[in-house]
Order: C-alpha cells, then structure tokens, then sequence
C-alpha cells in the first residue's frame, strides 16, 4: 500500500474572493480533484491547534502526524534542521527575512516580507555582507530567497527566548513600532537589526531595507517517522520548513532542481520525485507554495490559476502515475491553512480535504471545494487525519 499527501499550501480560502461570491478554490479549473471527491472521502480538518499561531510549520507538522503542541519549538528550528544546522541544546535559532519596510523606527511600517521575491543568489551577497558586522553570539545563515537563519548562541533561556516578534507576512501595511519595542529586550539582535538597516540601505540594487527575525525557537526533536508510523516516508518541497520537518523525522528529503516556492516551480520534477520514491517507499509528500504566496501577495486571480496548475500538474499526474505503479494507494488532497487573499496572511480555519482509495470508492460530492466538504468528516487534528487514513489503508 501506497499513501500519497498533495499539499497545497495556503489553498483554502474565504467567500468574495472571486465574482459571483466565491472562493479562489471554487473559482479555480479543478477537474481532477472534482472528480476524485466524487468518489473520495472528504471533510475538514482543523490542522492548527488551539490557541497556536496559524502558520505552515505549526499545520505541517501536525498534517504530518506529530502533535505540535507537543513538539513544536518554533519556526527557526525547523528551517535549521532543513539545513543540518549543528546547534547546541540551549542555541536559539531565529527564521530571518529579508524585508522591506518604509522606515526603520516605530513609525515605519511593513511593505514586503519577501523583499519583492528576491532571488536567492542576490540575497547571498547581501548575507555576506551582513556577516562581516556580526557581534559575538550571532550568526547568520543564507537559506532560499527571503529565508534566512539567524543563531544566537546560549540563549534558549535567556530574554530573547520570551520575545514575541509578529510574522512579516502578518503585519503588511501594519506598523512595525510594537515589534521593535520587543527586540529591545535582545539588546545585541536589536542592535544588529539596526545596523543591518543601514547596510542593506546603501549600494543595494534589491528592495531589500531591513531584517527581520521572528519564529524563534530551541532546536527541534521529532520522532523517526518510519519507527512512529511504519512507513518510510519522503517529503518533496520547495521550502525550508516542510524539508526541516522531513529531515527532523528521519525521512528522505528529495531534491528536485527548479523547485522555487513560486508559481513557475518545477511541478513535474516534484511529480516525478515522489514517484521514483515511491517505487521503494511507502509514503510521498508532496508540498506546493504557490497558493501561499499569491494569497500573501493579494493577488486573487494569480492565486486561483495557482490551483489551477495544481491540479492540473501536480494531482492528474501524479494520479496516473499511482496507477501505473501497479499497487493500491491512498491519495490525500488538502491545505496546510487557509490565506485568504483579503487577509494577505494564514487563518486558523478548518481546511478541506480528500481521501481517495484505488480499491474502494467512497460517495462524495461534486466538486471539491470548503463548501462541499463542510457535511464531510470533520477531523480534529492533523495526526487525527493521518491515523484516519493509515487506518483506511491498511483495513
């Protein structure tokens, strides 16, 4: 038996998105998950556990199977473990963005959490630079685009560990002043923070102005995903996060080159990784950022032809090449979260999924979307989905 998870990130979303009143979902041409749902079981599922921040490392983790109120250290950590960091227990890893912001003081605000998508190698050069003014205890890291890391040593238990620093992508438009405030209490990050305004706002062709940490947390420990569930398991993704997660549990991480996080990824090189996998694996996941990212760009017609390309060349695909395996499966379709494009930013709302099994059809209904799953199975958690279709499976 085969599992298989298509994740489309940020996917969900809300009413009045598109004419007529719908959602980008509803919008989008989805003929392979209409027909799926058609003969699938469908729902909801809350990923986000109560009271926790509505982000893709939380919703991921649990999709994954792994509580995350239990496990979950923050965003940095994971996007460590992504790269194979070597941390100390008591090392506090903080995720850092390059930004845009239209002052550097209380009354500026955030403009672009991702610096206008700037390219990864543009962003190394400006890592470099950076890295030549670091005080003692700090370092940084250049990761994939606007995604870096930054590391301050011995400090798992110190102040910067209570400071609480507002997602950028949260925030746009908003005043930076209240997260400003917070960094003060890390007096040599915020001082660095500070000198990094002035660098990057000198000789810098990019719309890159500032950094911003956030997300930061004690390096993560997660369970063998192989010893937890009994699957070897793989994880095919664009982004730091879900690879930092897959690397935590012991799963294979699959490269596939031209992977960006972005509309123009390399759908069918992920399609093709997950399927070579599969052939001496048991379980494929598959994560796609495109919804995400248009739904934090408020772009709501770039978001639904973003799910248009989903299903078109992630799950039509990826279906037939399931059956073409030769071997029953179970295919499950969902969003990590939902990024409403009015909102700009994740919600912690119950998202919609399928799950199709190649030896047993399931009376669902016509097309795939939140309205249509609302009378389906509602799921309390992530690693309740999970134990739902392991169950399905293998009974």
């Amino acid at each position: 038996m085969k599992f298989v998870y298509l994740i489309a990130d940020g996917m969900s979303g809300w009413p009045g998105e598109m004419a007529g009143g719908r959602t980008t979902l509803e919008a989008a041409h989805t003929p392979t998950l209409d027909a799926l749902a058609r003969t699938a079981l469908t729902g909801q599922c809350r990923t986000v556990p109560q009271g926790m921040p509505p982000g893709s490392d939380v919703a991921n983790m649990a999709l994954l199977g792994f509580d995350p109120k239990r496990y979950h250290t923050g965003r940095g950590p994971i996007e460590a473990a992504a790269q194979g960091l070597t941390l100390d227990a008591d090392d506090l890893v903080w995720r850092m963005n390059l930004v845009t912001v239209s002052a550097y003081a209380p009354e500026g605000r955030m403009e672009d959490y991702s610096a206008g998508h700037i390219d990864t190698a543009t962003a190394a050069a400006l890592i470099e630079r950076l890295r030549q003014s670091l005080p003692d205890g700090l370092e940084i890291f250049c990761g994939v685009q606007y995604r870096h890391l930054l590391v301050e040593r011995n400090a798992g238990h110190g102040p910067s560990a209570r400071i609480h620093v507002r997602p950028p992508h949260d925030i746009l438009g908003e005043s930076i002043g209240p997260d400003l405030d917070a960094l003060a209490a890390a007096p040599a990050l915020a001082s660095f923070a500070r000198n990094a305004h002035s660098l990057l706002s000198h000789g810098n062709p990019s719309r890159a102005n500032a950094i911003w940490p956030w997300g930061q947390g004690r390096p993560l420990q997660l369970p063998a995903f192989e010893a937890s569930f009994g699957l070897r398991g793989a994880v095919i993704s664009a982004v730091d996060l879900v690879r930092g997660l897959g690397r935590a549990a012991g799963m294979e991480v699959l490269e596939v080159p031209g992977a960006t996080g972005l509309i123009d990824t390399n759908y069918e090189g992920k399609v093709a990784a997950a399927l070579e996998f599969l052939q001496r694996g048991d379980f494929a996941y598959l994560h796609v950022e495109a919804p995400d990212e248009c739904g934090h760009m408020g772009d709501a017609a770039l978001k639904t032809e973003a799910i248009a390309r989903f299903d078109a060349r992630i799950v039509a695909p990826m279906l037939e090449g399931l059956r073409a395996l030769g071997e029953p499966f179970v295919l499950v379709v969902t969003s990590d979260h939902a990024t409403p494009v009015a909102e700009r930013t994740h919600v912690a709302d119950p998202v919609p999924f399928l799950v199709y099994q190649s030896e047993h059809a399931t009376c669902g209904p016509e097309v795939f979307t939140e309205a249509s799953t609302r009378s389906g199975a509602q799921i309390a958690s992530g690693p309740e989905l999970l134990q739902l279709v392991l169950a399905r499976g293998r009974g």
